[in-house]
């Protein structure tokens, strides 16, 4: 009997330095949402080349003009917004139902561990934009997205850091494919992120 308590005490202090250390509250649907929305995103931007003329899937390698690129940004930067809201909302609702607080120290190492390379790569992005080396741009999201996965995972779900991986690699496959940034893109940000958030949501539900 004394020894199932001592290993029961020491499974919840295991636990409490677990919920003490990491941001344990992120949610396998906001996963499936974003990429949901991904995918929605990028077949409208396929409506969109079709309205300008290209046959993205003739196997011609695809380099687009400045207009159309400013316009996948935009397309990109909304598809950024819905992925982000739908991660609080669902967040915030496995937090209250676990009674745990959203908002402390621990989410705020999150939160800057995951800014840091994420702003830088966003940054570089508007680099690349302003010297009109766009098809770099799809390319480069994947892996600074990754990078930042992967650092953010000393401070949440370590599963996550998987799916960073995968991120990276992805990102440094279309560097060498390139003109065929909206495939990977919709793969990384859609397909890969609807597939963990699938496995995150029966793992930790």
């Amino acid at each position: 009997m004394d020894s199932k308590n001592y290993h029961e005490d020491l499974s919840h202090i295991r636990s409490m330095m677990e919920r003490s250390s990491r941001f344990i509250s992120l949610s396998g649907l906001s996963g499936v949402v974003a990429g949901l929305a991904a995918i929605i995103g990028a077949s409208y931007v396929y409506f969109v080349f079709k309205r300008e003329g290209i046959d993205y899937f003739n196997g011609e390698r695809n380099i687009f003009g400045p207009a159309l690129t400013k316009e996948l940004v935009l397309v990109g930067t909304l598809i950024l917004l819905v992925a982000l809201l739908s991660g609080y909302i669902f967040t915030a609702d496995k937090s209250r139902k676990k009674g745990l607080k959203i908002w402390d120290a621990t989410t705020r190492r999150l939160l800057i561990t995951f800014a840091v390379p994420l702003v830088s790569g966003g940054i570089f992005c508007l680099a690349l934009l302003y010297h009109h080396l766009f098809v770099f741009v799809a390319p480069a999201t994947l892996i600074f997205y990754g990078l930042a996965l992967v650092s953010a995972e000393r401070y949440t779900l370590t599963d996550i850091k998987y799916l960073g991986y995968c991120q990276i690699v992805l990102g440094f496959i279309s560097l060498f494919i390139l003109g065929w940034g909206l495939l990977f893109w919709t793969i990384g940000f859609g397909i890969l992120h609807i597939v963990y958030g699938m496995i995150m949501h029966r793992k930790y539900k």
